[in-house]
């Protein structure tokens, strides 16, 4: 048995940087990741890092045209980059730990024998520590649904996995409407996969402001991405060539052939294998460890953070976790998930849709006089000069008091031009002084001059 002052079990985003700060701290830790490919986390091996990678690759083979064989060598090439970018990523995560003097990385599976005890068992190997603090950051992973054939079949995948598809699908079938299938099925497209979306539900992207929406579901149409609303995959049958997915829509059964099918239904905390019972951590009723505001379990010294506590399975989130576990074991404790203020976030279609705050639907529902701003991309002067005019900048104000209650920007750059709006939500400042702000020319945040000052009543 040895003993350490903190143990950490999952290398992601925020037990990879809680394990630093402690480590700074002048605490003994101990990190444990079960697979050598995932130190890091999530982010740097099968989610953000390697999805942006292949983003930035499929826009520029866009740009290139071609022929499906030449872009699919182009497609080859991109994911040896990829490969190369994670493994330099991934290697730089793991020796600023584990070099570290007060730091242990260990690879193993690591379960609770007790509240204060931890077995990590690799391959015949075990180990077993002794912790005063317990901090568990496993993540999550893709909820496969109980479609038939589909865990046999040899063309299914998941994110992580079609990652590793060297060879790039003529046609791509995504199951799932969400986030994740949404970004495959975009960076697909633009490598030339013939793409087409299935969704069980009849609303596109139902979360989303419904206007905003419509124009994301237009521009993927445009660009030949075909989406499948309110159609449930009875069965999925391989053949030699091909597989093939049964669809049940209004109309009655449909085939869609597919060279590979991306399954992205969504993902579940990761709690499997922790023995979580052993220590005494409770779970909530989806399935994610249950944590008070400051990501305290049940039991006093054990914390967990990131994906494996069911919020928003952002990286920043993740982050973000990691200072409120801070704050609780090395400050004053006056962090919490009920401060951390707007949360933005950004789906890197092409071009990329983000959002903060409330939608117009939702303001309304809460109970809000509204007035609307909205501003086609078209009328962007950095967005015809980038050759991107598609998209939808919307805004919904507070009636009474001029403060931005959300905004959904589907536009090229989003994802920067989000932060701002983001920033003047949190310090609670009136639209206007992001319709009066002086920006430099031309960029798409310049944009935000024209898009509140064409405040319409709700």
């Amino acid at each position: 048995m040895k003993k350490t002052e903190a143990f950490v079990i999952g290398f992601g985003k925020g037990g990879k940087t809680l394990a630093g700060a402690l480590a700074a701290a002048g605490k003994t830790v101990v990190l444990a990741e079960k697979s050598e490919k995932m130190y890091g986390g999530t982010c740097i091996n099968i989610a953000c890092i390697p999805t942006k990678s292949l983003v930035h690759s499929a826009a520029l083979s866009a740009a290139q045209g071609g022929v499906f064989e030449e872009k699919a060598v182009r497609y080859a090439a991109a994911i040896e980059e990829k490969d190369r970018v994670v493994a330099l990523l991934r290697g730089k995560n793991y020796h600023k730990l584990d070099d570290h003097p007060l730091i242990t990385v260990v690879t193993g599976t690591a379960s609770f024998l007790d509240p204060h005890h931890v077995a990590v068992v690799n391959g015949g190997q075990r180990q077993e520590w002794e912790a005063d603090q317990i901090f568990i950051n496993t993540g999550a992973r893709p909820f496969i649904p109980p479609i038939p054939g589909l865990k046999d079949s040899r063309r299914t995948y998941v994110s992580e996995s079609l990652l590793d598809l060297r060879e790039l699908p003529r046609r791509l079938a995504v199951i799932g409407g969400g986030y994740i299938g949404m970004e495959f099925a975009s960076l697909y497209a633009n490598f030339g996969s013939q793409v087409t979306v299935v969704q069980d539900g009849p609303d596109f992207l139902p979360r989303e402001d419904a206007e905003v929406a419509g124009a994301v579901r237009k521009s993927l149409q445009d660009r030949g991405i075909r989406v499948i609303l309110s159609a449930d995959v009875q069965r999925i049958e391989d053949r030699m060539e091909e597989s093939t997915l049964v669809l049940r829509t209004a109309e009655g059964e449909e085939p869609l052939p597919a060279d590979a099918v991306l399954v992205a239904t969504g993902r579940r905390p990761n709690v499997e294998g922790l023995n979580l019972e052993a220590a005494g951590v409770e779970l909530t009723s989806r399935g994610a460890v249950k944590t008070d505001e400051r990501l305290r379990t049940g039991v006093p010294h054990i914390w967990a953070m990131g994906d494996v506590v069911g919020g928003q399975q952002f990286t920043y989130i993740s982050l973000d976790d990691f200072r409120i576990v801070k704050s609780a074991v090395l400050g004053d404790g006056s962090r919490t998930t009920n401060n951390r203020g707007t949360v933005p976030y950004s789906v890197f279609l092409d071009p990329a849709c983000s959002r903060a705050g409330l939608t117009e639907q939702e303001a309304r529902e809460q109970g809000y006089a509204v007035k609307i701003a909205r501003l086609p991309v078209a009328a962007i002067p950095k967005a015809q000069l980038m050759r991107k005019p598609a998209g939808l900048l919307k805004a919904v104000i507070d009636k009474k008091t001029d403060r931005i209650l959300g905004a959904h920007l589907f536009c090229e750059e989003s994802y920067e031009m989000i932060n701002t709006v983001k920033l003047a939500m949190d310090a609670d400042l009136p639209y206007t002084v992001l319709r009066d702000s002086i920006y430099t020319h031309p960029t798409m945040s310049e944009a935000f001059n024209d898009l509140f000052a064409s405040l319409t009543e709700g």
